[in-house]
Order: C-alpha cells, then structure tokens, then sequence
C-alpha cells in the first residue's frame, strides 16, 4: 500500500458530516483501505500464519499521525472513536527509503532493518547463486 496515493481519509475512513449532525455525533462511517484491511487481516487464521500489512512509500506527519497512537496493544482508534487490535499474528511493514520526515515517536515504536542499496538488485542475487552452485559442484 503506498499511503502517499490516497488522502487521509481513503486511508482511515470517515464519519459522514451530514448523519453526524443529525444523529448527535454518531454518524455513518465509511472505513477507509487501513481500517478495512484491519479487520481483513484480524480474521481467525485456518492454519498458523503470519499476516502483514506492507506500506510502501515516504513516511509523511500527515497519515503517519494516526499511527503514532499505537502503542504495545497494537491498538488503531479511528475517528469514529472505535478502536481496532492487531492480533499477535499480525504486523505491520513500513518500506522506506529515509526517515526524514519520520518523527521519534514513530521511530521508537518501530524496529529497523537496514538493506544497503549494494545488496539491491538482481546482480547480488545471481553472485550468490553462481557462488552457492559452482562451489556445490566442485564438490
């Protein structure tokens, strides 16, 4: 999911300001992808999984805010006030290419895997394999 496509609302849905007014701030939600893959990946696992939701793209304050909040509990409060748990066989994956604009907060709820762009690419992968076949074959 590159978060940078969709706006803010696309991403963690939103409360309909037309019903909120009327039915005293309970309003018809719309989920937005997050949300809705929330509770896709938060389905019973059949078998024993791992499920990830991969976001793909610069980490910007304006849809990483809503993120921050989560904590140990893996916890997403929408604006609806409704509050979604990522079950233990679920994670999320943050692919990006700096942290610039990530804040600490952020940082700090995260771990960090650090691929240098040397290891990128098809070459590395075809040096590997022809080091792993030709030394299995002068054996």
């Amino acid at each position: 999911l590159n978060p940078k496509a969709l706006s803010v609302i696309e991403l963690y849905g939103t409360l309909d300001p037309l019903t909120q007014k009327y039915y005293l701030y309970v309003g018809e939600w719309t989920d937005g992808v997050v949300s809705m893959l929330y509770r896709m990946i938060n389905r019973p696992a059949i078998r024993n999984e791992r499920r990830y939701i991969v976001f793909d793209g610069d980490v910007d304050a304006l849809w990483i805010e809503n993120m921050e909040f989560m904590d140990d509990n893996k916890l997403l409060t929408l604006a609806n006030g409704e509050r979604i748990r990522l079950q233990d066989y679920c994670s999320l994956l943050f692919e990006v290419g700096d942290l610039k604009y990530a804040s600490p907060a952020t940082v700090s709820r995260c771990g960090m895997i650090y691929v240098d762009p040397e290891n990128l690419g098809p070459y590395p992968i075809w040096k590997r394999w022809l080091s792993r076949n030709l030394t299995d074959r002068s054996n």
